[in-house]
């Protein structure tokens, strides 16, 4: 299907859960990766699939526009503009709008958190459950584990200035608090938020920081971190057991999270 944007629309796509009966299910809004420049739903689909399958809930798995044809925020606006048609629409393909969850991967990650906030300061419905796997959360690419993973693959500290240098539409967007999550941003009043790290990863010291301040602010959080595990693992548990133990784990949490509470 299709959701609005500014002069436009993107394409999004609908995972349906095998033998998911004709009751409405929970939606998962998930968010690719690939530095706001990169990748596709295609990309993307093995997770996306996993997540359907595991957790029992229809995923939407967003396109939005991509730099360096379309500078920050586009993709953070049609982030969001998504969001806002799936509440809107879940009912057109079995979902319920009362149990959605945001999810992403890599900038889907930090797209996904960022949704959660703007929720929060527009008044919107909030998701149930934030799901950021190994997010991009600041713009310091001094961290510890920048430096002991600056050559790291599939992802390099290197691949990451370049991802920053296309996305950037001024210098003095590096200082934004949508890309500084980890130092800049209010969590507060956020929903829970499941945090999933690669031990050999950039990002690594992004998603702890991130932990750090969620938990700061009184957010449930909960954080995972693979050892010897890289960038972009999540969606490989065809071959990797660490992609299926988080994948898992990951499922639990939505599971839980859409769950009516205890009587």
């Amino acid at each position: 299907m299709t959701y609005p944007i500014s002069g436009g629309t993107q394409p999004l796509r609908i995972y349906m859960p095998e033998g998911s009966g004709s009751g409405p299910l929970p939606v998962v809004v998930y968010y690719h990766g690939g530095g706001w420049v990169i990748a596709d739903l295609d990309t993307y689909e093995a997770s996306a699939m996993a997540l359907a399958r595991k957790a029992n809930a229809i995923v939407v798995s967003v396109e939005y526009r991509h730099a360096p044809e379309n500078k920050f925020p586009a993709a953070h606006e049609d982030a969001f503009a998504a969001y806002k048609w799936v509440l809107a629409n879940a009912g057109q393909f079995g979902g319920d709008p009362a149990k959605l969850a945001v999810a992403g991967e890599s900038a889907g990650g930090n797209l996904a958190a960022n949704v959660a906030i703007m929720a929060r300061d527009g008044n919107v419905q909030a998701p149930l459950h934030m799901l950021l796997v190994y997010p991009v959360a600041g713009t310091d690419l001094t961290t510890p584990s920048y430096i002991a993973n600056q050559n790291a693959m599939p992802l390099s500290k290197a691949a990451i200035g370049w991802f920053v240098d296309k996305t950037l539409a001024k210098p003095e967007d590096a200082k934004s608090p949508m890309l500084n999550l980890a130092t800049m941003a209010d969590l507060k009043g956020l929903p829970p938020a499941t945090v999933i790290n690669a031990e050999i990863d950039p990002l690594f010291s992004d998603g702890e920081m991130l932990v750090e301040k969620l938990k700061a602010a009184s957010v449930k959080t909960t954080h995972l971190t693979y050892k010897g595990m890289t960038h972009e693992f999540f969606g490989l548990d065809a071959v990797v057991a660490d992609a299926k133990t988080a994948q898992d784990a990951a499922a639990r949490n939505l599971r839980a999270a859409f769950e009516p509470p205890a009587r």
